[in-house]
């Protein structure tokens, strides 16, 4: 989930400002304090990219973990095989976009 915060730091990288509840005190003398609306279509933009990801968190929960996958390649045949469909049923059950 996306928030006030993340599309700050998205905005105005490295700007100083304190963020009490809902209201905002900007602090930087450097970086221009972004308007409400500019806020809020950030914080859109980063929902909508983070939306757009849930395949690949998905993918990961479900993939081998990392013991499994080197025991399969020292292991090779049979072994690695069944991690090649397993990787591949993943895949096929959680598609991009």
């Amino acid at each position: 989930m996306t928030d006030k915060v993340a599309a700050l730091q998205a905005l105005t990288p490295a700007a100083q400002w304190v963020l009490r509840g809902d209201e905002l005190t900007w602090l930087d003398e450097v970086q221009t304090q972004p308007t409400d609306s500019a806020i809020a279509a950030k914080i859109v933009e980063l929902q909508s990219q983070y939306d757009a990801a849930a395949y690949a968190r998905d993918r990961q929960a479900a993939y081998p973990n990392l013991q499994d996958c080197i025991h399969a390649l020292l292991d090779g045949g049979d072994t690695l095989t069944d991690l090649q469909a397993l990787r591949t049923a993943v895949k096929a059950a959680n598609p991009k976009g």
